[in-house]
């Protein structure tokens, strides 16, 4: 018999998906348009190769997500109707899909809260004028506050923070070429600092920031995917919400953070909200309350996606108590500073859900691009596909030689790669379990 979370699976009939620019394309580009995507996306990469340079990599790593990590999971949730946790149980088998990609899925979520409370925080106390860092009492009381506010919402009251997403999209993007506008005049000085010159590295760590930090997403593309109509919505939602996306919203900040530094060489720190800083007075004040006004979407789909994980896998468990316990969990790795890191971070989903994807493309291939339906128990062809690719994931934080350090970015794709290529063998090999009786999904129109 099928556990629960597949048993009670209901397709999400064609009746009730829409076009690709209603709901695909706009989600995916508030992800991007997140300030915890490009904060940090300078440091690694233009201080250490040239900004065209940097801008190539920001490119190759964009259409990368939209090949490697969403098409596959899209184009399974079109053609079935369910979402990552019925569609991975064919790579990870009925029991398998418990942890992976399930409640994998929700703690990774934790995580992502935790960053949204963090920065949050952090740019409402700057635009405050106060000075305090995580674990300060000032820092400590607003992270609490917006997490608790906003967690809240995420579990009771997602309905009516999608409504208002699209609108709250337009303020990062709007923030993002006033910054640029006021920094422009110095791109064309910018250099990288004197012996630091790496150009190899930079182009290597603008792919793993970004594949990295889209890891997660291009997953649950298959949530996504359930809402298109057809192939033509999901090609046309991942070439601008991903692709395109990515470009012009790590694009933006890359090029304005050169422009601040190539205009003022002495200037401090190569974060994005150092150049925020740097304006000053109170146009730099109400940047930071609108970046952090921006994160209210991330902060509560990032909670609900995180309770609908843990609902889902452990129906016995309330949805509210699931998403407050996992609130609690991520305010204190906010407030606490340990989500801090976002490059390290950033590494550890990739590894984690890098090889998901490789391992979920490669069974796709395999059952002659078509979704086979989940596998019964626990499908050992997926499990040891996401073993050894998160062992190659996370070699970057390993003490190896400092001679190896260098190419081991971007950890991210080589993940992926190790996902799909273990998969395919072992799948070869004879390790995938029989599938199981299941509904015949729902059929997708398959043209425009």
């Amino acid at each position: 018999m099928l556990p629960d979370y597949l048993a009670k699976a209901v397709p999400n009939p064609v009746s009730k998906r829409a076009p690709w620019y209603t709901n695909t394309a706009p989600s995916y580009a508030g992800i991007f348009l997140w300030i915890a995507f490009y904060k940090t996306i300078a440091t690694g990469t233009i201080t250490q190769a040239g900004v065209g340079l940097c801008l190539t990599a920001l490119v190759v790593a964009a259409v990368l997500c939209y090949f490697l990590y969403y098409r596959v999971p899209a184009t399974l949730g079109m053609s079935t109707g369910y979402p990552l946790y019925v569609v991975g149980s064919s790579t990870f088998g009925t029991k398998g899909g418990y942890f992976m990609p399930g409640l994998l899925m929700g703690l990774l979520q934790i995580g992502w809260f935790a960053i949204a409370t963090l920065v949050s925080a952090d740019f409402i106390l700057k635009g405050l004028g106060i000075d305090a860092q995580p674990g300060s009492m000032p820092f400590i009381i607003t992270g609490v506050v917006w997490g608790l506010v906003f967690a809240w919402v995420g579990a009771k009251g997602i309905q009516y923070v999608s409504k208002v997403a699209l609108l709250l999209n337009a303020i990062p993007l709007l923030m993002l070429l006033v910054v640029l506008f006021q920094t422009a005049g110095g791109i064309g000085n910018y250099r990288v600092p004197a012996g630091h010159e790496n150009a190899f590295g930079g182009f290597t760590t603008m792919i793993a920031i970004v594949a990295g930090f889209f890891a997660t997403a291009g997953a649950a593309g298959a949530d996504f995917g359930m809402n298109a109509r057809h192939k033509t919505d999901v090609k046309w939602g991942g070439l601008v919400g991903v692709t395109l996306a990515a470009i012009i919203a790590g694009g933006l900040p890359l090029i304005t953070i050169a422009g601040a530094h190539g205009a003022n060489p002495a200037l401090a720190g190569f974060d994005y909200d150092n150049i925020l800083q740097s304006i000053g007075g109170p146009i730099a004040a109400a940047m930071f309350f609108l970046f952090a006004i921006a994160s209210i979407p991330p902060t509560c789909f990032c909670i609900f996606i995180a309770g609908n994980s843990f609902s889902t896998m452990i129906p016995g468990v309330p949805r509210v108590a699931s998403s407050m316990a996992a609130a609690f969990v991520g305010i204190i790795l906010a407030v606490t500073g340990i989500a801090a890191n976002l490059a390290s971070f950033f590494t550890i989903v990739g590894a984690s859900f890098g090889p998901i994807c490789g391992a979920m493309t490669a069974d796709y291939l395999l059952s002659g691009r078509r979704w086979a339906g989940p596998r019964q128990g626990v499908n050992l062809a997926g499990y040891l596909a996401w073993a050894l690719g998160f062992i190659v994931g996370i070699l970057p934080f390993l003490p190896l030689p400092a001679e190896v350090k260098p190419y081991l970015q971007p950890a991210v794709i080589y993940s992926y790669i190790t996902g799909f290529v273990v998969y395919a063998v072992l799948a070869k090999a004879g390790l995938e379990p029989k599938a199981a009786p299941m509904t015949e999904p729902v059929p997708a129109a398959s043209h425009a």
